[in-house]
């Protein structure tokens, strides 16, 4: 099957903070473009670019070589995939599938096989970038699959991101994705008692920040989301409920895998705490109101 632009429809279901940006590059590329998501208004913008709406996902999977999700928990990707109205179910025989959500391992284990059975094709290939990464095109995209699906879908996931490795079988890109946000819990931390320590000692943060962020200390979080913590600014790029969710996966795999993550408990239980104070749907910066 050939997945050029003129001979493929693609299409991506999850048109949410990061999802709409990554179904608009695609569409920007010359790709017919299917699109569903929970809330219509969301998919407004994307409708006036000229993408197709359908009603239920099964309808846009009859139509589609290459389908895309970009959803919110595992139990949506389990029910999108192995429902009995799912993808896999509805979906054309030989179609691609990549589950760009953040994701159980297991689970991409349990749809691959599931894609195999049918005659399908599946990547797991979960992202890091945040809403910057989407828009501009430069996410991190770390996938698991087959050598072969994953070299005929790479010109599509290049639209997409910047940094793209292939981890190993399935499964292995949604363990990638994990140690990436064991790695982010904690350096949140870190960023958010940086600036309340600044502000504490009278300095200035956005000073601070010139010097600190190009030495040891840093990081995409420092770069990018200490910026927005000293304007004030915490609407989502990533939304804490997501990264409770996310942080929740990988305890759960290092409990299946008999690691301990201190850290990683730590930041969990401080996201907890900032879910319960009703700020869920703000961005992960949004720790520092914790720690302030």
């Amino acid at each position: 099957m050939t997945l050029s632009p003129k001979a493929t429809k693609v299409g991506f279901i999850g048109t949410g903070v990061m999802g709409k940006s990554m179904a608009g590059h695609l569409k920007a590329a010359g790709y017919e473009v299917h699109i569903y998501t929970r809330t219509k208004a969301k998919a407004e913008d994307l409708i006036t670019q000229g993408a197709v709406w359908h009603d239920t996902p099964s309808e846009l999977a009859a139509v589609c070589q290459v389908i895309i999700t970009m959803v919110g928990y595992p139990s949506d990707v389990e029910e999108l995939y192995l429902g009995e109205d799912g993808l896999i179910a509805k979906g054309m025989s030989g179609a691609y599938l990549i589950d760009m959500t953040t994701s159980s391992p297991s689970l991409a284990q349990r749809i691959h096989q599931a894609a195999v059975k049918r005659g399908m094709y599946s990547l797991d290939a979960p992202v890091s970038g945040g809403d910057i990464g989407a828009r501009e095109a430069r996410l991190s995209i770390m996938v698991g699959g087959d050598q072969e699906t994953f070299d005929a879908l790479t010109p599509i996931l290049n639209l997409m991101g910047k940094n793209i490795v292939l981890q190993g079988k399935a499964g292995a890109g949604q363990h990638t994705k994990m140690c990436n946000q064991i790695a982010i819990a904690t350096n949140m931390i870190g960023v958010c008692e940086a600036i309340v320590y600044a502000n504490q000692a009278g300095l200035d943060p956005e000073i601070v920040l010139k010097s600190i962020e190009s030495g040891a200390a840093g990081s995409w979080s420092l770069s990018n989301l200490a910026p927005r913590i000293i304007a004030g600014n915490f609407e989502p790029g990533f939304y804490v409920k997501h990264f409770i969710k996310d942080m929740q996966i990988a305890l759960d795999s290092a409990e299946e895998m008999g690691v301990k993550l201190p850290g990683l408990t730590l930041a969990r239980s401080l996201y907890g705490q900032l879910a319960e104070q009703g700020l869920g749907d703000k961005g992960t910066q949004a720790l520092y109101k914790i720690l302030q």
